[in-house]
């Protein structure tokens, strides 16, 4: 039997899950199995990838990337080592070290993986991260949607018979979908969400916000210091994290910026009420999906049985409170929010493996795709109106037929436009292809063209579009949405990627500092970044700001306050075990 694995490939942590004795397990290795989406390059230029690429985040912004999710589909590039790298190689080295965690788990090899994207991703989006997995080497079997895999965790749990409201809120993104489970089979009956939504942006507020503090308490500004940044990014999500337990959470920097010389450090007692109040528009809007997509469902509030909850962010106390002002239901979070989508990602890995299961999954997309046509926008003859052909929330696999005519005797050709969206006006939306369909040119006006969209259960799009008196024809996959998408293009990344991939127990991890510091000074330091993740908290936030302050001083040539500030590193790392 083929080994597949399940893949939950998010914006701020990802998730692995295999098949072991017939059930369902989340992949671990000394963790609890969540790895944070993070890669990384080590003082000498090794590759790291996961908790010790964040862990140096805070220090050197400058080699390390994290939420890369939320720029797949774009033609963006991010910076490495000095070279130039797209969204999917970083997400492809992501899902390399999940597949390597996971054959060290198992004991076998691992070439194939369901993996989910959220609800909302484009055709361009989904295709990006189908690339990812064939540059690290994986057969992506299937895509489904995270809300949807959430779901089959669910129902894997013998909770049938319900209408579900899956609020899934990230790192990066947020989607809400709306599930029926009626005699094991999964339906989704609507999804909608926001791509550019998440706990990052909530993390981002207030860092600016203690950025804002810094000014007006030390008339210094931060904003243009990657490193201050990077810090204060870093300090903001351990706030939030805490205000999710706690009232209050005091936020204390040490040597933040320098101002003449001399260090400015930054404190700061955040409240979560405050805090509430500086993403109630974020918010809003996630209410405003879950409205909608009550809309598309054509159901009442009262109809939905069951509130689950999915994603880190929907631990914020102020998730639940406003999901059970709306249903008059508590939210459930039974299973871990971070691992719930990997775990129904596994269950549809299983099936795919012929291992038995109980639930039938049926997906929907969660656009509407279609063409451009002459006619009436806006009150006035237009060649850009939409029309669409598969629909938004029309179920998986979809196949639909539309007929359209020329306009004048003797056409030789037609532009085929496809889009994606929802807006009447054509170029509104998003435009993933643009192709000729050269006519045979003998036939009068109004001769018919039939045009036929495939939709797969992966939301990958077939176009099929026929002359229908000569029977000419022209058909189209759209394998991906920008050129880099090719076989070559895959195999060119494989081949860029592979001088990063490094061996673990080769690799020699430092910490960044300069090598004319004294080995003894080197050596802590090393031994302070290996015991980070398991130091407690306050500690690994000193630890960091150690590290950070005596890059500041080697920088300067400072070797005394070098000394200095090593003496208290050791004092720290005496007591961590």
């Amino acid at each position: 039997m083929e080994h597949i694995v399940g893949i939950d490939l998010g914006t701020t942590n990802s998730e692995i899950t295999c098949i072991m004795d017939s059930k369902v397990t989340v992949v671990t290795q000394h963790d609890d199995g969540i790895m944070p989406s993070c890669v990384g390059l080590d003082d000498s230029g090794n590759l790291i990838v996961g908790r010790e690429a964040k862990n140096q985040a805070a220090v050197f912004p400058d080699r390390t990337v994290s939420s890369i999710k939320r720029l797949m589909g774009t033609d963006t590039h991010v910076s490495l080592g000095g070279k130039e790298y797209t969204p999917q190689e970083i997400s492809a080295l992501i899902l390399k070290t999940l597949k390597q965690r996971a054959e060290a788990f198992s004991g076998k090899p691992v070439q194939k993986a369901v993996i989910t994207v959220p609800a909302y991703f484009t055709d361009s989006q989904r295709k990006a991260t189908r690339e990812a997995g064939s540059i690290a080497g994986l057969d992506v079997v299937r895509i489904i949607n995270e809300p949807t895999a959430a779901a089959l965790a669910y129902e894997h749990e013998d909770h049938s018979g319900q209408t579900i409201l899956v609020f899934d809120l990230g790192g990066g993104t947020f989607d809400v979908s709306i599930v029926r489970i009626e005699n094991s089979v999964v339906e989704v009956l609507a999804s909608t969400g926001d791509n550019h939504l998440g706990g990052d942006d909530f993390d981002n507020k207030l860092a600016d916000l203690f950025a804002k503090k810094i000014q007006e308490e030390s008339s210094v500004d931060v904003k243009q210091n990657r490193v201050s940044m990077a810090r204060l990014v870093n300090e903001a999500e351990k706030a939030k994290i805490e205000l999710t337990s706690r009232p209050f959470a005091q936020v204390e920097i040490d040597h933040i910026a320098e101002k003449n010389g001399t260090p400015v450090h930054f404190s700061f007692a955040l409240a979560r009420d405050y805090f509430e109040e500086l993403i109630t528009d974020d918010i809003d809007k996630t209410m405003n999906s879950v409205n909608r997509a009550l809309e598309d469902a054509a159901i009442l509030p009262s109809a939905i049985n069951r509130i689950i909850l999915v994603g880190g962010s929907t631990r914020m106390p102020m998730i639940s409170r406003m999901l059970h002002e709306k249903f008059n239901l508590e939210p459930h979070g039974e299973i871990d929010p971070d691992l719930c989508v990997s775990i129904g990602a596994g269950i549809q890995a299983g099936r795919e493996m012929g291992v038995a299961t109980s639930s039938v999954l049926i997906d929907i997309t969660p656009y509407t795709f279609g063409t451009s046509a002459f006619g009436v926008l806006n009150g006035m003859p237009s060649p850009d109106m939409y029309v669409p052909i598969i629909r938004r929330n029309s179920k998986l696999p979809v196949s639909k037929t539309e007929v359209f005519y020329t306009m004048v005797d003797f056409q030789d050709g037609v532009d085929l436009k496809v889009y994606q969206g929802e807006n009447p006006d054509a170029g509104e939306n998003l435009l993933i292809g643009d192709y000729h369909f050269k006519l045979s040119g003998k036939q009068p006006c109004h001769s018919t063209v039939t045009l036929r969209y495939d939709l797969d259960i992966n939301g990958i799009l077939k176009i099929e579009s026929i002359e229908s008196n000569s029977g000419k024809k022209l058909e189209v996959t759209i394998e991906n949405a920008f050129e880099e998408s090719s076989v070559e293009a895959v195999s060119f990344s494989k081949t860029k990627l592979e001088a990063l991939w490094q061996d673990d127990e080769e690799e020699d991890h430092q910490t960044g500092v300069s090598s004319e510091v004294p080995k003894h000074i080197l050596d802590l330091i090393d031994l302070a970044s290996s015991k980070l993740d398991i130091a407690p908290p306050d500690d690994r936030d000193t630890i960091v700001n150690l590290i950070e302050d005596i890059r500041l001083s080697v920088k300067e040539n400072d070797l005394d306050r070098v000394e200095e500030l090593t003496r208290e590193l050791d004092d720290i790392l005496f007591y961590i075990d």
